[in-house]
């Protein structure tokens, strides 16, 4: 009989969390330990809380996107949009002070500690069409792609400003980011092509 036999849900947590990088206290079933070993492991410097419900080795290096993969752990619905995803893509200047998510119409906005979070609420198309999936830190982010995100912008346009929609159409054109084809089917699905058709029509 092993006279330890906290030892060994411990070191699988911790393997685990070297694993996945987050750790949420759902992923501990997969393992066989109690959720309460986070609290205890926290309390003896196993483990480091990054927010309600989200735990980490300590002094893991905190990478670019740990603000998106705190929230992807967290919200694995949500889809990452406008400015947040044109940070992603390196199409705009602009520094969001919140993360902009986007979720199915009926959604209640997730309750984070951290990190400031915006929700925008999309439906059909508008919701499921043009999710990208990329892994961060052993977390898999679903962020628009470029066109996408660019229609988006003209949509959601009274948000966030003309300006940007205009700076992110330009980039993703100039970068060659996003086919005018992409960007005509994208703009017909977020119902925005009349608007779009002048801007893209001069950039052509």
């Amino acid at each position: 009989m092993n006279p330890h036999p906290k030892v060994i849900p411990a070191q699988r947590i911790l393997d685990l969390a070297r694993q996945k990088g987050m750790l949420r206290p759902g992923d501990l079933e997969g393992v066989g330990a109690a959720r309460v070993m986070l609290t205890r492991m926290t309390a003896n410097g196993q483990l480091e809380k990054v927010g309600r419900g989200l735990y980490r080795l300590p002094g893991a290096n905190a990478s670019e996107h740990e603000t998106l993969t705190t929230v992807a752990a967290r919200v694995p619905q949500a889809v990452f949009c406008l400015l947040t995803a044109l940070q992603f893509h390196g199409l705009t200047t602009q520094l969001p002070r919140q993360v902009w998510i986007a979720m199915p119409r009926g959604s209640h906005a997730p309750r984070l500690d951290y990190p400031p979070v915006k929700m925008v609420q999309f439906t059909g198309e508008a919701y499921t069409e043009g999710v990208e999936v990329f892994e961060r830190d052993q977390v898999p982010l679903r962020v628009y792609g470029v066109a996408k995100t660019v229609a988006d912008c003209f949509k959601h346009r009274n948000k966030i400003g003309l300006d940007v929609a205009l700076e992110a159409l330009r980039d993703a054109r100039s970068q060659k980011k996003a086919s005018a084809d992409d960007l005509w089917r994208f703009a017909k699905i977020c119902r925005v092509a009349n608007v779009m058709r002048p801007y893209l029509e001069a950039i052509e």
